[in-house]
């Protein structure tokens, strides 16, 4: 997944995000490292305004 990418890219750090899709720092961390579903994926393309594939590819 290329979320760190995308968000260093917007200029954001964790809290940022975590507040923007209403989760927890710790929760972009893990997903970072790569603790992640699927659900979750499709959320944050639709922030990133990027296909799913591209998100995680």
């Amino acid at each position: 997944m290329r979320l760190k990418e995308f968000r260093q890219q917007r200029g954001m750090v964790r809290a940022d995000l975590a507040k923007e899709i209403g989760t927890t720092v710790r929760s972009i961390s893990r997903w970072e490292n790569g603790e992640t579903d699927i659900l979750l994926g499709i959320q944050l393309a639709k922030f990133f305004e990027v296909s799913l594939d591209e998100f995680v590819g």
